[in-house]
C-alpha cells in the first residue's frame, strides 16, 4: 500500500446555475462551522448536511465524501495562500526584504484570524494530503518562493537559494500556526510579526540579500 487516498476528493460536479452555487457556498460555510465548533474528528457529511439545512442527498450532489468537502476548503486556503505568495512576493515596486516583511505580517494575521479551521484541516490532513490536486497546490507556492529567492539572493548559488527558501517560509508556516492557536490582542500578533520578520531579514543580510537587491 503506498498511503494515498482510495477514493475521489474532488467536488463530484461544478455548479452551473446561481442556485446550485448558493447551495455549495452554503455546504462550504457549514462545512467551516462545524470545523471550528466541533473539530475534525466529528466532522461529517450528515453534520454538514444539518448544519446548512439540506439533504444529505444534496450534498452529495456536489461532494461524494466527507474528504472531498475538506479538500475544497483546504484547496481555497492554499489558492488564498497562493495569490498570497505571489502578489506579495512578485511586487517589484518594493525591495525584495521589504515584501518578506510584509509577507510575514500578513500571514501571522490570516493564521490568527482562521485559527481554529486551519487546526482542524491539519487533524484532516491526512485524508488528502498525497492526492495529487495537494502535490499540485504546493508546487505551484514553490514556484513563487523560488522564483522570489532568486530576486532576493541574486549572488547566491541555488542550493543556498533553496536551502533560505526552505527554511523561512517552514518556520513561518509551523511556528506562525503554533502561535496562532493562542488568543493573542493585535499589538501581540504585530509584535510577533516583527520579531519574525526581523530574523528572517538578519539572515537574508548575512546570506548577501539586501534592499537594493534587482
Amino acid at each position: 500500500m503506498n498511503g494515498r487516498a482510495s477514493y475521489s476528493i474532488s467536488s463530484r460536479k461544478l455548479p452551473k446555475q446561481s442556485r446550485s452555487e448558493e447551495l455549495v457556498k452554503a455546504i462550504l460555510e457549514a462545512a467551516v462551522r462545524v470545523l471550528a465548533e466541533e473539530g475534525a474528528h466529528r466532522f461529517t457529511t450528515a453534520r454538514v448536511a444539518e448544519k446548512a439545512g439540506v439533504s444529505v442527498g444534496s450534498l452529495y450532489q456536489y461532494f461524494p465524501n466527507k474528504a472531498a468537502i475538506l479538500f475544497r476548503l483546504q484547496s481555497d486556503e492554499w489558492r488564498q495562500t497562493t495569490n498570497l505568495l505571489a502578489d506579495i512576493l512578485g511586487d517589484r515596486s518594493m525591495p525584495p526584504l521589504a515584501r518578506l516583511r510584509r509577507l510575514v505580517h500578513m500571514f501571522i494575521q490570516s493564521e490568527c484570524d482562521e485559527a481554529a479551521v486551519r487546526v482542524a484541516l491539519d487533524d484532516a490532513a491526512p485524508l488528502y494530503r498525497d492526492a495529487p490536486e495537494a502535490l499540485e497546490a504546493r508546487e505551484a507556492g514553490s514556484r513563487n518562493i523560488d522564483a522570489f529567492m532568486i530576486e532576493a539572493l541574486p549572488r547566491s548559488s541555488e542550493a543556498v537559494r533553496n536551502m533560505a527558501g526552505d527554511l523561512i517560509f517552514t518556520a513561518m508556516s509551523t511556528v506562525g500556526k503554533e502561535f496562532s492557536e493562542a488568543q493573542h490582542d493585535a499589538a501581540e500578533i504585530e509584535g510577533f510579526a516583527n520579531a519574525m520578520a526581523d530574523m528572517f531579514e538578519a539572515y537574508m543580510r548575512k546570506l548577501g540579500g539586501d534592499e537594493s537587491s534587482p
